[in-house]
C-alpha cells in the first residue's frame, strides 16, 4: 500500500500547480480542447488550421478531460500522468516474473522498480507535462513487456522464476499485445516506435545470436494488431487531407532526424548526461548496473538473462536518437523504464552484498538525493536572477527549505547504509515525496505568474477585458500561452496599425515602441515578464 500510495502522490500530485508551460504544452492543450468542441476526432487542429506535428492519440486522451469541464491543467497533463502509472505497472509486473529467485529479498525487484521509475525526475517531469511523450514511453514499455513474455514463452530467455513453467502458447494473448501497443505508440508520436522497438529487439538477438526468438515477434497475429489499431487514423487523415504524410512523415519524422530544421542542435553525446539527470536521485546505482553488466560478459552463457533484454530496450533509444539531428530530453524517454527496472533489481543484489558494499550504495544515494535538490534549487534561482523576473525573497526561502531537507536527509540515508539499515532505501523514497510535495504546494504556486500565461489571462479577464489584444515580440511560449487561456489566437502588432490596442510586450519590444512613437509615457520594470502596452495608432496621412 505504501509504494502504490508513493506512486500516486509523485505522478498524479499537484498537477494543476502551475500553468500550462512553453509553447508546446498550451498548443497540444489547444488542439485536445477544440477537438473535444468541434468533434473532429480526426484532424488535429491548431487555430482552426491543420496541424500535423504529432499523431492523434494524445488529443484522443486529453479532449475527454475538456469534456467533462476539468480544470484545464487536469484535462491537459491526466493523460501523461496516466501513461506514467500504465508504465510503472508494466515494469513492476516484469520485476515480478523475472526478478525474485535467489535474493534475499524475494519480489523486491516488482515494487521497487515502480517507485524508483516514478521517483525519478523524468518521470515526474513528463507526468507532468501535456505532451505526448509519457503516452508514447509507456506504450513503447507495454509492447516490450509483452514482447519479453513471447521471448521467454519461446524459450530465448529464462527468468529467476524458472521460465519452463511457460506454456510456448502463452504467446497466443502476448503477440497481439504487443503488435497493439505498439501501433498505439505509432499513434503516439509516429514510426519511430517501430524503429525504436524494432532496434532493441535487433540488438538483443545481435548479441545473443537468437534471431528466431526475435523474428517470432513478427507474427501474423502481432502484424494484423498492430495494423488494426494504427492504420485506420492514419489512412482516414490521409483521405481528408492530401498533404499529411508530406508534413507528418517528411518533415515531422524524416527531416526532423536528419536534417537542423527545427534548430535543436546537440552534440552527439547529449544525451549522456540527460539520461545521467533523468535518473536522479538514483543515479548511483547505475555503478551496480555496469557490475551486473560486466559479470555477464564474463559469464560464458550470458543469453540466457532477461537482464541483457532489458538493457538491449535500454541502450537503444540512447543510441538511435544520439545520430539525430534534433536533440531534445524526451527523446529518450523510453529508456528510462527499462533503466528503472534494471536500477531495481541492482539495488535489491546489492543488499544482499556484504556490509561494505552497502554502505558505499547508501551513501551515494545520499549524496545524490541531497546534491539532486540542490542543484535543481540552484538552478531555479540562477535563471530567475538572469531573467529578473522573480522577487527572491519568498521563492528563495523555500527552494532553500527543500534544499535544507534534502541536505539532511541524505545525511540521515548514509548514516543509515553506514548503520547497515537497509531502511535507507524507503528514507530515499519518503525524502523525494517530501521534497516533491514541498515544490507543489509552495514554490511552483509561486512561479505560476513567472513561468505560466495563466495569472496574466486571469487578469486580463478579470480587470482589463479590453477588446483588442495584440502581442509584439513576444516568446512563442507566452503566446501560445495567452492564446490558450483566453480562447483566442492573438494577432501580432503592427506599426501600421491604424487603431489603438492594448500590445503585450517585452521591454525591447516597448523601446522599439518608444522609437516608432507608438508609445508615450513610461512603465515600471514588469513583475511578470510580461508589458502592458497602451499602443496608439499610427497617424493617417
Amino acid at each position: 500500500m505504501l509504494s502504490a500510495a508513493a506512486v500516486f502522490i509523485c505522478l498524479f500530485g499537484h498537477l494543476g500547480a502551475f500553468g500550462l508551460v512553453g509553447p508546446d504544452e498550451p498548443r497540444y492543450a489547444w488542439i485536445a480542447r477544440a477537438m473535444a468542441r468541434t468533434g473532429d476526432w480526426v484532424t488535429p487542429r491548431l487555430y482552426g488550421q491543420p496541424w500535423f506535428e504529432k499523431p492523434i492519440l494524445y488529443y484522443w486522451a486529453a479532449a475527454p478531460g475538456f469534456l467533462l469541464h476539468l480544470p484545464d491543467e487536469w484535462a491537459a497533463r491526466f493523460p501523461s500522468a496516466l501513461a506514467a502509472l500504465l508504465a510503472a505497472m508494466a515494469i513492476g509486473w516484469l520485476g515480478w516474473s523475472y526478478y525474485g529467485e535467489g535474493l534475499d529479498f524475494p519480489r523486491a525487484p516488482a515494487l521497487l522498480a515502480p517507485l524508483l521509475f516514478s521517483t525519478s525526475v523524468a518521470a515526474i517531469g513528463f507526468a507532468r507535462a501535456a505532451t505526448p511523450d509519457m503516452l508514447f514511453t509507456a506504450m513503447v514499455t507495454l509492447a516490450m513487456a509483452a514482447a519479453a513474455h513471447v521471448l521467454r514463452s519461446a524459450r530465448a530467455f529464462h527468468s529467476d522464476s524458472d521460465a519452463g513453467r511457460v506454456s510456448p502458447r502463452g504467446d497466443t494473448l502476448s503477440l497481439p499485445l504487443f503488435g497493439a501497443f505498439l501501433g498505439l505508440a505509432v499513434l503516439a508520436k509516429g514510426p519511430s516506435a517501430i524503429l525504436l522497438a524494432g532496434g532493441a529487439i535487433g540488438l538483443w538477438a545481435l548479441a545473443t545470436k537468437r534471431w528466431q526468438g526475435a523474428i517470432r515477434l513478427a507474427h501474423p497475429l502481432a502484424i494484423a494488431a498492430f495494423a488494426i489499431v494504427s492504420l485506420p487514423w492514419y489512412v482516414l487523415c490521409s483521405v481528408r487531407n492530401p498533404d499529411f504524410l508530406r508534413v507528418f512523415i517528411g518533415e515531422h519524422n524524416v527531416a526532423r532526424y536528419l536534417t537542423p530544421v527545427f534548430q535543436h542542435q546537440q552534440p552527439f553525446w547529449f544525451f549522456g548526461p540527460i539520461i545521467l539527470l533523468a535518473l536522479l536521485p538514483w543515479t548511483a546505482l547505475l555503478w551496480p548496473v555496469a557490475r551486473e553488466g560486466l559479470r555477464l560478459a564474463s559469464d560464458r552463457s550470458p543469453n540466457g538473462s532477461p537482464g541483457l533484454f532489458f538493457a538491449s530496450w535500454a541502450i537503444f533509444p540512447v543510441l538511435f536518437f544520439s545520430f539525430s539531428q534534433s536533440k531534445l530530453p524526451g527523446y529518450i524517454l523510453p529508456s528510462v523504464p527499462p533503466l528503472a527496472l534494471l536500477l531495481s533489481a541492482a539495488l535489491v543484489r546489492t543488499l544482499s552484498l556484504p556490509a561494505p558494499s552497502v554502505r558505499r550504495t547508501a551513501a551515494a544515494l545520499g549524496g545524490a538525493l541531497g546534491l539532486t535538490w540542490i542543484t535543481l534549487g540552484l538552478s531555479a534561482l540562477h535563471s530567475m536572477s538572469h531573467l529578473r523576473l522573480v522577487p527572491r525573497g519568498a521563492i528563495e526561502r523555500m527552494i532553500i527549505l527543500s534544499a535544507s531537507v534534502a541536505i539532511v536527509g541524505g545525511v540521515l540515508v548514509a548514516v543509515l547504509g553506514l548503520a547497515g539499515r537497509h531502511s535507507f532505501v524507503l528514507l530515499s523514497v519518503l525524502l523525494t515525496i517530501l521534497c516533491l510535495e514541498i515544490t507543489g504546494l509552495r514554490i511552483l504556486p509561486s512561479l505560476d505568474p513567472y513561468v505560466s500565461a495563466r495569472w496574466h489571462a486571469q487578469f486580463m479577464r478579470n480587470d482589463l477585458r479590453p477588446d483588442r489584444i495584440l502581442t509584439y515580440h513576444l516568446k512563442r511560449s507566452w503566446t501560445y500561452g495567452l492564446a490558450f487561456y483566453l480562447g483566442r489566437e492573438l494577432p501580432e502588432w503592427s506599426a501600421a496599425d491604424p487603431e489603438p490596442a492594448l500590445v503585450l510586450t517585452t521591454p525591447q519590444g516597448l523601446e522599439e515602441m518608444i522609437r516608432l512613437g507608438r508609445f508615450r509615457g513610461a512603465l515600471d520594470e514588469p513583475d511578470q515578464g510580461i508589458l502592458y502596452v497602451p499602443a496608439l495608432p499610427a497617424r493617417r496621412q
